[in-house]
């Protein structure tokens, strides 16, 4: 079969598509930095710099059915997490971490053509989902603090005539940990469309999950994981809380095995100790605020206050991008985006005291 045959029969708007940019692994990181992955500040993820809860080794270790399928209905791990997010469980669907929940959403509720409301900067999923299901994206950018531009949210829909089917809201947002106020969610919500509220870091914010609106929210649904502050980024797992007639569409879309055994032993085990996790996330909400504090103190950043587990901050008088090579250089792992609306910023996840030590050393000795 020649390679031209196989190149015509992809989709021509894969082909021309760039692709999502994650961050790069750890291990290939460390092979080009030429360090011990020990010696390494890895702060550009905004992974749990303490990991998972130590029963969820000891759970891994001791599980016994590791050759049987995965349960398709998630039974034991939807009742547990009916608890933990204080909605009845047939509001709940995990998934392969919220991403693969994203995914589904623009599969399941968009046509050719149909559109999705993004607020850039913001998580690039979005965006990025909606064209892999043939979605046309209208953007209603920020304001230059963060802050969602609600009219232009609105004026967004307009423009679409009709198409508009998913608004995607991020709370804490990422990249600047901005929340989204009740009265602004309340006013988008009379939207004639899907608005989506992705909680990743919501458990590093002094303010209320929006889960417990779902079940009198016919058009609302909020996404959570078990990344962050369970530490669990690398098992992939995560859950949403939707309205009854969007999960029965969702029930019969899914994968049957969507949610591997490992991550669900993991996710029972996490929500088995939440007094050891609760402390973590307490440590981590501590560090971010001194690390903001830090910040403060070095002449070129001007950090944002942050409701998740990350600060990002202004870069004045230098190039954001040469101080992200810099640091680099010195092995000391940050984000940079190169993408509009934050080329004069970096953000920096909150670690271990002794991480926050070094990286802010070499802040300021640069």
């Amino acid at each position: 079969m020649p390679d031209d045959l196989l190149t015509r029969l992809i989709r021509p708007d894969i082909a021309r598509m760039a692709p999502y940019t994650p961050v790069k692994p750890f291990e290939a990181l460390s092979r080009e930095m030429g360090r011990d992955p020990a010696d390494i500040i890895k702060l550009d993820a905004n992974e749990n710099p303490y990991g998972p809860s130590p029963r969820v080794i000891e759970a891994l270790q001791s599980y016994p059915w590791y050759h049987i399928y995965p349960d398709p209905q998630q039974t034991e791990l939807r009742a547990a997490l009916a608890e933990y997010a204080g909605v009845p469980a047939e509001y709940i669907l995990p998934g392969h971490g919220a991403d693969e929940l994203i995914d589904y959403l623009c599969r399941v509720l968009l046509q050719p053509g149909d559109v999705v409301i993004n607020c850039p900067p913001t998580f690039g999923m979005y965006d990025f989902d909606a064209r892999l299901s043939l979605g046309q994206v209208i953007d209603a950018p920020r304001r230059d603090d963060f802050s969602l531009d609600v009219a232009g949210i609105e004026a967004a829909v307009a423009q679409s005539q009709g198409r508009a089917r998913i608004l995607f809201l991020t709370s804490p947002n990422n990249p600047d940990g901005g929340l989204i106020s009740r009265q602004d969610l309340e006013r988008l919500l009379a939207l004639p469309l899907l608005v989506v509220v992705d909680e990743a870091y919501i458990e590093f914010a002094d303010a209320p999950s929006a889960a417990s609106l779902v079940p009198q929210t016919p058009n609302l649904a909020v996404l959570r994981t078990f990344s962050k502050w369970a530490g669990l980024a690398g098992l992939r797992l995560g859950y949403g809380v939707f309205p009854l007639a969007l999960m029965e569409a969702l029930w019969k879309f899914k994968q049957p095995y969507n949610v591997n055994v490992a991550a669900t032993v993991a996710g029972l085990a996490s929500l088995q100790d939440l007094p050891t996790l609760r402390a973590r996330i307490q440590l981590i909400k501590e560090e971010r605020e001194r690390l903001y504090r830090i910040l403060q103190e070095i002449p070129h950043l001007h950090p944002l206050p942050s409701q998740a587990n990350f600060v990002l901050s202004r870069v004045e008088g230098r190039s954001a991008r040469k101080l992200h090579r810099r640091l680099f250089e010195e092995g000391a792992l940050i984000r940079y985006y190169d993408k509009p609306g934050l080329r004069d910023f970096i953000r920096i996840s909150a670690g271990r005291p002794e991480q926050t030590e070094r990286l802010t050393t070499l802040l300021r000795r640069l």
